[in-house]
């Protein structure tokens, strides 16, 4: 049986995708990558934005012309958010919802009335690093207990879960034994791991102690989480100096609104400590233009915060109200023209800051990740500060961590 899988959304789901491609192959299914030669096309949704929906009814009935007969089935946060609506999209054969997520490949069985393939050790297969991934996710906690007024998250994902460090540690090892050199650790919110009494801080503790992975990158963290005990940890270079530090908005009137747990203040001092401990560091943010009652002196506001803060990359979403939330049910709500003009100036600020980080490290020697092969002769890599990277190169680069003058 041939199986093809597609992500859409976070690193989250990136990571459970991982996973169940690692399942399915052991159990001697065969992993393709075009939907055409797929007995099952499988599709992780999100359902963060309007936008995230949309695209994955284009993804589904994308995929049932491409395949009339093969089995098609999604899953993800849109199936545990809209199940009644997804099953009116045409083709669609099975809806399993999140919580169902790791029995998948015990449904697919029973959708197929059979047992899993009969397969040798021998001719098992596992996935392993390929040109287009040499960075691999690792899930370790799941769900949010402290609900922001917009966010469709904690309805999708329930609350806060996290998994034993001794399962963490043996995930990263079996990765490491596929070959990848990059971990990225992921959650809802990893910034609130517990297991055991071991917090986030006691978890990369152990993970470099009791792994040889090259590479370790956090995905995202919250301005409280950030103290100098845990940056103290980026003294082993193993530690990607990069901190995915979540914003919102600079404007203090609109994070109370959208009910974040800090003030354009505290989320200032963070950055300054990463910063001080961390010289090198990217710091990266995501930014919402356009939440309920945004006024033009609130966006210029978050744009002025925004510029002060130097950020390495910005990603701008526009509001989408999402039912169930506080956000949906919220008065003067911003009309589509003012939050397309707010995006656009975001993102003009998006780019002009990104290249000014750039720009700091020419001439630099920096630590490389290949990637892959982006056209005859050219490779793509990622530094640890997220910097991408592109060099002339007649070798087969991928998968290297090499040292690399930037231009």
């Amino acid at each position: 049986m041939k199986v093809t899988l597609e992500t859409l959304g976070c690193k989250l789901n990136q990571a459970e995708t991982e996973l169940l491609a690692r399942g399915l192959a052991e159990a001697g299914y065969e992993l393709v990558s075009g939907v055409g030669e797929a007995d099952i096309y499988i599709l992780n949704t999100c359902t963060v934005t309007h936008t995230a929906d949309s695209k994955a009814r284009h993804r589904l009935r994308q995929a049932r012309h491409r395949n009339p007969d093969a089995l098609i089935i999604a899953t993800g946060c849109y199936a545990q958010r809209a199940h009644q609506e997804l099953a009116r999209v045409g083709g669609v054969n099975l809806i399993v919802n999140n919580d169902e997520k790791g029995q998948l490949l015990r449904i697919i069985e029973e959708a197929h009335g059979h047992v899993r393939p009969a397969y040798s050790e021998k001719e098992t297969t596992k996935p392993r690093p390929s040109a287009s991934r040499t960075r691999t996710f690792v899930k370790v906690q799941d769900g949010c207990s402290t609900p922001c007024s917009y966010c469709v998250v904690p309805l999708v994902r329930g609350r806060e879960t996290s998994l034993p460090a001794s399962e963490v540690i043996n995930e990263i090892n079996r990765r490491i034994a596929d070959g990848y050199q990059e971990v990225v650790l992921t959650g809802t919110k990893i910034g609130t791991y517990h297991h055991d009494g071991i917090k986030l801080k006691g978890l990369l503790e152990r993970i470099l102690a009791e792994t040889g992975i090259p590479r370790l990158r956090l995905s995202s963290l919250q301005p409280r989480e950030i103290s100098t005990g845990l940056l103290g940890l980026w003294a082993d270079d193993r530690l990607c100096p990069h901190f995915h530090l979540s914003l919102q908005s600079g404007s203090d009137p609109v994070l109370a609104r959208m009910k974040r747990r800090y003030r354009t203040a505290e989320y200032e001092q963070a950055i300054s400590l990463v910063r001080k401990s961390v010289p090198d560091a990217a710091i990266t943010t995501d930014i919402i233009v356009g939440f309920p009652g945004e006024t033009d002196n609130e966006f210029e506001e978050s744009y002025h915060f925004c510029r002060r803060m130097e950020f390495a990359r910005i990603h701008v979403f526009p509001f989408s109200s999402r039912s169930g939330t506080v956000a949906a049910r919220m008065p003067a709500q911003i009309d589509t023209k003012t939050k397309k003009q707010r995006s656009d100036s975001m993102l003009t600020l998006a780019e002009e800051s990104a290249r000014d980080f750039r720009q700091r490290f020419s001439g630099r020697t920096m630590t490389v990740l290949w990637e892959q092969r982006t056209g005859e002769g050219i490779w793509s890599g990622v530094t640890g500060n997220y910097i991408r990277v592109f060099a002339e190169s007649k070798e087969d680069l991928s998968n290297r961590l090499m040292p690399v003058k930037l231009a």
